[in-house]
């Protein structure tokens, strides 16, 4: 474990926190690179025989230090904002490995994403898409883009972080997907990459996630049928860490289920994880200064 206690010491990497807190003060965010390394092997190594890419989600943390950790380790990101585009960068991430994902995307922020040259933006509404080629006309360019379908799945967890139901707020319709993908195809300035989804996030039980990469998989078999090509499905992330007495299964079992619902398809298959790489591998460190009854 990142963190454990020695001869009565809480250590990170073994190092006493109180020796950090004397060198660096506090209050003083602290994170394992080791934790941090080996949560996302257990994704490299269960990708390991599969065209997969690993996009983490800045979301779950935008330190530049993880950000560049990640980038070294050969992930590509998941982003929500034109500011985490500037950070993925200053950190020295590709923005050729970088998917733009959010429903509220900024025509300065397509502007940004399509001169960086980012993997995909992933769409959120036939809105969004008309916005999107009108910045790629005016740019000159041809916009690569995906859907976020709505998978209309219970991910069985909170409420508040519940994604992948019908009545959230994320996502195409499922029933207006092969509708809206016809009508990307014909548009000249864009250039359809891939589907998505994403279910929720803190699951812990992998039942949903397949569940909803089954619908998905359905799908793309469908839009490919009608004539449009795609590169990548995008599963999403979401799998859950423990807090408490929370028993999350293992990541590798939610990427064989994943791969096991693709059967024979071979686009890239993209996962997009974040609190399972970062949300046990840091602690803010601070210090009582007094106590007031």
């Amino acid at each position: 474990m990142a963190f454990a206690y020695r001869d009565g010491a809480l250590c990170v990497e073994q190092l006493p926190l109180e020796n950090i807190a004397q060198r660096f003060g506090t209050p003083c965010y602290v994170y394992s690179r080791a934790a941090i390394e080996a949560a996302y092997s257990e994704f490299s190594r269960a990708l390991a025989a599969r065209d997969a890419l690993v996009c983490y989600s800045v979301k779950a943390n935008s330190n530049l230090a993880v950000l560049s950790l990640m980038a070294r380790l050969g992930a590509g990101f998941d982003i929500v904002s034109g500011g985490e585009l500037a950070r993925v960068l200053a950190a020295g991430g590709d923005a050729g490995k970088t998917l733009f994902s959010g429903v509220g995307k900024s025509e300065r922020e397509i502007e940004q994403a399509l001169l960086a040259g980012v993997l995909c933006l992933n769409l959120e509404s036939e809105a969004e898409l008309a916005r999107v080629d009108a910045v790629a006309r005016r740019l000159g360019r041809r916009a690569p883009i995906a859907f976020r379908v709505n998978p209309d799945v219970d991910p069985k967890t909170h409420p508040y972080i519940s994604t992948g139901l019908r009545r959230n707020k994320f996502g195409v319709p499922h029933e207006e997907a092969e509708r809206l993908y016809a009508a990307a195809s014909r548009l000249s300035a864009i250039e359809v990459r891939g589907i998505g989804c994403h279910v929720g996030s803190q699951l812990t039980d992998r039942a949903p996630f397949i569940s909803a990469v089954e619908r998905l998989v359905a799908l793309a078999a469908r839009i490919e049928a009608a004539g449009v090509r795609l590169a990548h499905i995008d599963v999403g992330g979401g799998i859950g860490i423990r807090y408490r007495d929370e028993n999350p299964q293992p990541i590798a079992d939610f990427v064989a289920g994943a791969l096991a619902a693709l059967g024979g398809r071979r686009e890239t298959l993209i996962l997009d994880p974040g609190r399972s790489i970062v949300g046990n591998a840091g602690l803010l460190l601070t210090r009582v200064e007094y106590v007031k009854p």
